[in-house]
């Protein structure tokens, strides 16, 4: 996540909608507080990781999303 970042603001969105049909936390890392993050995603935000890993970045697909709560496992309530 970055500041004034449309892309992130959108992701953020996207997930809080699907947080009504999947069961999972968001957690908001601003990349600008660390150097090590600046470096390495510097405009490829926003990115998304599930359980450590980096399952998308840049444009957030709703569908690929979805796909990667099934493949890890991710608890559906809706």
């Amino acid at each position: 996540m970055r500041q004034r970042c449309h892309l992130c603001e959108d992701a953020k969105a996207l997930l809080e909608e699907l947080q009504k049909n999947w069961q999972f936390d968001i957690v908001e890392v601003d990349i600008d507080e660390s150097d090590e993050l600046t470096e390495r995603y510097g405009i490829t935000i926003p990115v998304i990781e599930l359980h450590g890993e980096e399952i998308q970045a840049g444009i957030i697909n709703k569908n690929f999303i979805v796909e990667a709560f099934s493949r890890k496992n991710v608890k559906y309530i809706g």
